[in-house]
C-alpha cells in the first residue's frame, strides 16, 4: 500500500475526496489544498488520467528532519535514487518551505538536486541532467516546520492542462476548477435528466468543453502527451496501458451517445474563434454550438424545452473592469434568467458578493472556491417555478447599536481574512462584547454537518451571553441579544437557522446557561489540517476549545516519539494533535463516557486508532494515584470548578498543586508538564514553583482573535526540578 498527496485549489478538498473515493482510494482524508490518500500504484495512475479536480498526484518517497541544509542534504543522500532514476535521466525539483528556517524555495530545489546528481557521481561516474519542462522524474520537496517530505510527482505538469487548450481569453478559467463549478451546479445529474448547459459568456469554452467531457466520460487525462511517472524507473507500463486502452473504450461508447446539448455565447468573436479551436482539439466540436451574442440578447434554444443549466464565470472588478460599469452586465444576466429560463438552473461564480447581489435572485446554495489567490463565491440559483421555498426573511433595519455590531463584524473580518487563509483556520472568535452594550461572543465554525459528508463547508455561528449588569432590565438585555443575532446573521450571510444561541435563565444559583435541545446534530469541522465533532447546540461547549488553538500546535510540535498523557482530556482534542505529532502514544483520561465516545470519534476521523491511543474513564486525580505509568509529556487542562456526583468536588486553585505533584510522580525524566486552566483569577502556587521550573508561556498561547481578553486562559510548561 503505498501513499499519496493529491494537490488541488482551495475549496475543492471535499470535491476531490469524494472523487478519489470513487476511483478506488483507501484512507481518504481532505487536508489544506489537498486530500491524503492510499491504495496501490494503479489508484495513483487512476487518479492522474480521472481526476477533473487534482491539480498534482504527489508519491511520498520519504520524510525526514532537515533544521539546516546539512540535514536536508543528508537526508536526501539516504534515499537511494537509482531505483527512481537512471544515471543518464533528467529530472526538476519544486521546493515549498512553510513555517521552516530555510525559506528560499529555489535553493532548497538546488540543494535536493545536489544531493541527487551527487550521489550518481559517486556511485557510477555519471550524473542525471536537468529538465525543467519534460524531466524524467520531477520530484517535490515540501518543508514544514524544518520537517522535510520528499515525494515524486506523478502528474509531472499541472493535471489541469488537459492538452487540448489551444487558445484562452482575457480572464482564463482553469479545467478543474471549471469542473468544480459543474459538480456544485449538480450537472451531471442534470445530463443524466436530458438537461441542457448554457454558458452565455463562454471565453474560450472551458466549462463547456468540460461539461461535455464529464458527460461523455471521457478521462480528462487522455489527450496529455505526458506524465511525470513516465520516466520513472518505478514505473508500471503494462498497467498504465491498460488503464489507457479502458479509458479510450469508455470515451469511444460516451461520445457516440453524446447529444448537442452544448451552447455557448459570447459578444467577441476572437474569443469564439478561440473556443471552437480548443473544441476541436478536445474532440467535442460536434456536439458544441458556439454563436457570437451579447448577454441582452440570450435566449433559450429552439430544442431546449426541458430543464437547463445557465454557468458562467463573468468578468470580476479584480481583472476587466470596475464594480460599477459590470452592475449592468450582472442585472441584465439576472433579468434575462427571470423572462427566459423558468425552471432552470443558474450558477455564477464572483469574487464580488455585491455583483452576486445584482443579479436580482435569491442564490439557493453558495460555495467558496478560490480562483487561482482569489477568494470567489459560486452563487446556485433556481429561476422561477423551480425555485426552491424561500425562508422568511426579516427586513426591518438593524437598529443603530445592531448596525454598529454589523459593522465592527465586517470589519474584523476584512481585518482577519489573510490570517485565516494563510493560516488555514476555519473557526474562530469573531466578537468578543467588542460594544459593551452587546455584551456576547460571537464564534465562527466553518464545517460540514456529520448527517451529510458529501455537502459543502458552510458557516455557523456560536453565540453565547454574557451576564448583563444588575440595573439593565430583562427585556432591555434580551432585546439587545435578539439585535446582536440579526447583525451577525447579516454580516456573516448567515441565515438564523445555522445561529446557535446560548441563553441565561434564572435558577436558585442565579443565571445559568442552559442546555438547549438533544439535537445530536453535529458538524465536522478542520483544524491545523485535522477535522474534529463539534455540536453547536447541545452543550454549554462545543468540544472544541477555540483559546487553545496554539496550545494545541505546541503539542503536536512537542509529541513526536513520546509518549504523551492528556487529563481532563475532554473530546480529545489534544490526544488528536499529539497523534498527529508523531507520539508514541497517547493516553485520555476523563469522568464523562459522553465526552470519551466523543474523543473516540475524533481518533477515528484522523486515522487514530488500536491500542497505542488509550482512553480511560476516571476521575483523573484518583486515577493518578493509582497509575503505573510513565510519560515524557502530560497536559494537564482541568476545570476551574467540578461538583460531580461521581467524584470528589474539585477547585483548581486549591487543587492544582497536588494535582501537578502526582502529575511530577508519572513523569520520565526530562520530561514536559503542559498546565492550562480557565480561572482568570488563578495564582500559581509557591509549592509548584518549588517543584517544578516553570515558564508562564500564557500570553504565547493566546491567539490572535482572542487577544480582546488576555486572561481567557492561562498556561505554563512545567519541568521537574533535579531531586523533585
Amino acid at each position: 500500500m503505498r501513499q499519496f498527496f493529491a494537490t488541488c485549489p482551495k475549496g475543492l478538498e471535499y470535491l476531490l475526496r469524494d472523487e478519489l473515493v470513487a476511483l478506488g482510494a483507501s484512507e481518504v482524508h481532505e487536508a489544506l489544498a489537498g486530500v491524503r490518500f492510499s491504495g496501490e500504484l494503479p489508484v495513483g495512475y487512476r487518479a492522474c488520467l480521472w481526476s477533473r479536480l487534482a491539480s498534482r498526484i504527489l508519491m511520498p518517497l520519504d520524510e525526514f528532519a532537515a533544521a539546516d541544509e546539512h540535514a536536508l542534504y543528508d537526508g536526501i543522500q539516504r534515499i537511494d535514487w537509482s531505483g527512481h532514476l537512471a544515471a543518464d535521466g533528467t529530472l526538476a525539483v519544486d521546493a515549498v518551505s512553510i513555517s521552516s528556517a530555510m525559506r528560499h524555495s529555489r535553493y532548497l530545489a538546488q540543494k535536493v538536486k545536489d544531493a541527487i546528481v551527487d550521489q550518481f557521481r559517486d556511485r557510477c561516474g555519471t550524473r542525471p541532467g536537468v529538465d525543467l519542462e519534460q524531466p524524467s522524474v520531477r520530484l517535490n520537496l515540501l518543508l514544514r516546520k524544518d520537517r522535510a517530505t520528499v515525494s515524486l510527482d506523478l502528474s509531472g505538469t499541472p493535471l489541469h492542462r488537459r492538452g487540448y487548450r489551444v487558445g484562452q481569453g482575457e480572464a482564463p478559467l482553469k479545467e478543474n476548477l471549471a469542473c468544480a463549478m459543474l459538480l456544485r451546479a449538480g450537472w451531471p445529474q442534470l445530463h443524466a435528466e436530458g438537461a441542457a448547459i448554457i454558458d452565455p459568456m463562454c471565453g474560450a469554452g472551458t466549462l463547456l468543453i468540460e461539461a461535455a467531457l464529464m458527460a461523455a466520460d471521457v478521462a480528462p487525462g487522455l489527450k496529455r502527451g505526458y506524465f511525470g511517472f513516465q520516466g520513472w524507473l518505478g514505473h508500471d507500463a503494462s498497467t498504465w496501458q491498460q488503464l489507457c486502452d479502458e479509458a479510450r473504450t469508455r470515451a469511444d461508447a460516451g461520445l457516440r451517445q453524446l447529444q448537442p446539448v452544448f451552447h455557448g455565447n459570447d459578444a467577441d468573436p476572437h474569443v469564439l474563434s478561440q473556443a471552437k479551436r480548443n473544441a476541436q482539439e478536445a474532440g467535442v466540436i460536434g456536439f458544441v454550438r458556439f454563436e457570437r451574442q451579447s448577454i441582452e440578447h440570450l435566449r433559450r434554444p429552439d430544442d431546449a424545452k426541458g430543464k437547463g443549466l445557465l454557468i458562467c464565470n463573468p468578468p470580476y472588478g479584480e481583472r476587466l473592469g470596475q464594480q460599477q460599469e459590470l452592475v449592468p452586465l450582472y442585472r441584465s444576466l439576472g433579468d434575462q434568467a427571470r423572462a427566459q429560463f423558468e425552471g432552470w438552473r443558474l450558477a455564477v461564480i464572483t469574487s464580488d458578493i455585491d455583483l452576486g447581489h445584482a443579479i436580482g435572485l435569491r442564490a439557493q446554495k453558495k460555495y467558496l472556491l478560490f480562483n487561482g489567490a482569489l477568494e470567489c463565491r459560486l452563487l446556485v440559483f433556481e429561476i422561477g417555478g423551480a425555485a426552491a421555498p424561500q425562508r422568511q426573511v426579516d427586513e426591518r433595519p438593524l437598529s443603530a447599536g445592531a448596525e454598529a455590531v454589523a459593522n465592527r463584524l465586517r470589519k474584523t473580518m476584512r481585518h482577519l481574512r489573510k490570517t485565516l487563509t494563510r493560516d488555514n483556520i476555519h473557526c474562530w472568535r469573531a466578537y468578543d462584547a467588542d460594544i459593551p452594550e452587546y455584551a456576547a461572543a460571537i464564534d465562527v465554525y466553518a464545517g460540514v454537518e456529520e448527517s451529510n459528508p458529501g455537502q459543502a463547508p458552510s458557516t455557523w455561528l456560536h453565540v453565547q451571553e454574557y451576564a448583563a449588569p444588575k440595573e439593565i432590565p430583562e427585556h432591555v438585555a434580551s432585546s439587545r441579544l435578539a439585535d446582536l443575532v440579526r447583525a451577525a446573521g447579516i454580516a456573516f450571510e448567515v441565515p438564523r437557522e445555522r445561529i446557535a444561541v446560548k441563553t441565561r435563565y434564572k435558577s436558585k444559583g442565579g443565571g445559568k446557561y442552559g442546555r438547549m435541545a438533544d439535537r445530536e446534530r453535529f458538524l465536522i469541522v478542520e483544524e491545523g489540517g485535522l477535522r474534529f465533532r463539534v455540536n453547536l447546540h447541545d452543550y454549554l461547549d462545543t468540544g472544541l476549545f477555540l483559546d487553545h488553538r496554539p496550545v494545541r500546535m505546541r503539542l503536536r510540535e512537542l509529541a513526536r516519539g513520546r509518549r504523551f498523557l492528556n487529563l481532563f482530556c475532554y473530546t480529545a482534542s489534544a490526544s488528536v494533535y499529539a497523534a498527529h505529532g508523531g507520539a508514541r502514544s497517547t493516553t485520555s483520561v476523563d469522568l464523562s463516557a459522553n465526552y470519551l465516545e466523543w474523543a473516540a470519534r475524533n481518533l477515528a476521523l484522523n486515522g487514530f486508532g488500536g491500542s497505542a491511543h488509550q482512553l480511560i474513564q476516571a476521575d483523573c486525580l484518583k486515577w493518578l494515584e493509582h497509575d503505573r505509568g510513565e510519560y515524557d509529556l502530560i497536559f494537564v487542562d482541568p476545570p476551574t470548578f467540578s461538583n460531580s456526583k461521581r467524584a470528589d468536588d474539585f477547585d483548581v486553585q486549591k487543587e492544582h498543586a497536588r494535582l501537578l505533584g502526582l502529575c511530577a510522580e508519572r513523569l520520565a525524566f526530562g520530561g514536559l508538564i503542559v498546565f492550562s486552566n480557565n480561572f482568570r483569577r488563578f495564582r500559581l502556587d509557591a509549592e509548584v514553583e518549588e517543584q517544578f521550573f516553570v515558564q508562564d508561556v500564557s500570553s504565547a498561547s493566546i491567539p490572535f482573535d482572542f487577544t480582546r481578553n488576555s486572561r481567557i486562559h492561562h498556561c505554563y510548561e512545567l519541568q521537574a526540578r533535579s531531586g523533585a
